[in-house]
């Protein structure tokens, strides 16, 4: 393409390079599907990235072309410029010359997993991210895999057990994991990788974080885009008409998570959920709970964690997390760059302590220190798919028993995301014990005066919060003790 072309949205499909007609760059990728490539066998359930009837799977070449790396994502919510120098799998894709399924279709018919069938392509497909992904599986992280497919019919053990049984099975050629790897392929995806910016009417990519930042700097009214799994929803529920597109998904320098000498930990801008939260999970094991019921994977997938930050829901279950952790951002401006804890970000109800033409680039991670101890909760009316009532995340240091300081924060609780205050303050100095909890759990009604809504009454969510310090308190006092009592044991012996 040279430069007096007009640029265009460019993907493989099938084999095939494909040039997308000129679409509103709000257009959504399950718009394109079944509206102008005419592949229906993508349906739209939810149009907000709940149901799974929609869900497609991207492959995207690996940093240092090492392979490409295969994600199941919701297409309702996806805007198709953001797929541009990727390889498209539909459920239409996974068909072969003489008919045979692929092992995970076959699984399901066999199975007798499917009823009514509209929800069967999307299960099609995020079993078939998770078979290229994984040589084997267990039932339990089918179960994970699946979190974002919904089913109204045949209830979800056929499909589970489908799931399984397509592991055990042998591939076609085509879309077999050796195939799914194959050199061709990604030599397809780097004739198609660009150099430079895709420019599109209302939409813009930069390569480079100098480009974004001059071009947010000359449009700071611009929206900055990163998974789209809130900007989806603006599109597609509220009908909103959008300013300018910034999308941030293709800047290199922010796509990646680079760990310090000291084990601290610098997560880029466009750094998706699911690898996220696996360094983080890594660094601090006890956030292994609340980063499983963060969302379901093509959620995870798409969405970014400093998107979700940037976002500043109050009810993100990210940011308690992050905030009892003592996180900071790094944020630039032009050339300038500064750095600010996370708990001195959140203003209001969706206001930030971003200045004009600022955004997020860095959010850095301290790693553990000795002494502290460590655990989130996550409350909600179901384990997959749901919002919280309350979140909450807790770090205290303890030395002889006595806690030293304490970091409490919690989501769902006000209007941002908050550490209590007047709590942390109670447990300074005070017995790590049921009796010093009851003294911050009592402080928790100067910190919050939370609201009523559909997901909880104020008086349950503040009793839920003071429950989860209570159980903190507990769990943290018998580990330490099981900890203690294996050191013991194995100094004697």
């Amino acid at each position: 393409m040279t430069a007096a072309e007009p640029q265009c949205v460019r993907f493989v499909l099938d084999g095939e390079t494909v040039l997308a007609p000129p679409l509103p760059p709000t257009a959504t990728l399950l718009d394109y599907l079944r509206e102008v490539a005419g592949r229906t066998g993508t349906k739209e359930g939810c149009a907000e990235g709940d149901c799974g009837a929609c869900t497609v799977v991207l492959g995207r070449p690996r940093a240092g072309d090492d392979g490409i790396d295969w994600r199941a994502v919701n297409s309702c919510i996806r805007l198709l410029p953001t797929i541009d120098g990727c390889e498209l799998v539909t459920v239409e894709s996974l068909a072969v010359s003489d008919g045979e399924l692929h092992p995970v279709q076959q699984a399901l018919v066999d199975g007798h997993a499917s009823q009514c069938g509209f929800c069967t392509p999307g299960f099609v497909m995020s079993l078939f991210a998770h078979y290229l992904q994984h040589e084997t599986t267990t039932r339990e992280s089918l179960i994970d895999a699946l979190a974002g497919n919904l089913c109204r019919c045949t209830g979800y053990r056929p499909i589970i057990d489908a799931g399984a049984a397509c592991f055990g099975l042998p591939a076609p050629q085509r879309w077999s994991r050796a195939d799914a790897q194959a050199p061709p392929r990604l030599a397809a995806l780097r004739a198609i990788r660009r150099e430079q910016a895709l420019e599109l009417p209302g939409f813009t990519a930069p390569r480079t974080i100098d480009q974004f930042a001059a071009a947010r700097r000359a449009e700071p009214e611009a929206l900055i885009l990163a998974g789209g799994t809130d900007v989806g929803l603006w599109v597609t529920q509220q009908l909103r008409e959008l300013p300018p597109i910034l999308y941030i998904g293709e800047v290199a320098e922010l796509a990646t998570i680079d760990t310090a000498a000291d084990g601290s930990l610098a997560i880029g801008a466009a750094v998706n959920l699911t690898d996220a939260w696996a360094a983080i999970v890594a660094l601090y094991p006890a956030l292994a709970e609340l980063a499983r019921r963060f969302a379901s994977p093509p959620v995870c997938n798409a969405g970014t964690l400093c998107g979700n930050i940037a976002n500043g829901s109050p009810i993100g279950d990210s940011m308690p997390a992050l905030l009892a952790l003592d996180a900071r951002l790094r944020l630039r401006c032009g050339t300038a760059t500064r750095e600010l804890p996370l708990d001195l970000f959140y203003l209001g109800y969706q206001k930030t302590a971003l200045a004009r033409g600022e955004f997020i680039t860095l959010l850095l991670l301290p790693a553990p220190q000795p002494g502290w101890r460590y655990a989130a909760y996550k409350v909600a009316k179901r384990i997959d798919q749901d919002i919280s009532a309350v979140c909450a995340a807790f770090a205290v240091q303890i030395e002889r028993d006595v806690v030293v300081d304490a970091r409490l924060a919690f989501g769902g609780m006000a209007a941002i995301p908050k550490r209590a205050a007047a709590a942390e303050a109670a447990l300074r100095g005070c017995p790590w014990s049921a009796t010093g909890i009851e003294a911050a759990i009592a402080a928790l009604a100067t910190d919050f005066q939370p609201l009523d809504d559909l997901r909880a009454s104020a008086g349950y969510r503040t009793r839920a919060a003071g429950n989860l310090l209570r159980r903190f308190q507990m769990e943290s006092t018998a580990r330490s003790l099981r900890t203690h009592d294996v050191s013991v044991q194995a100094a004697s012996a």
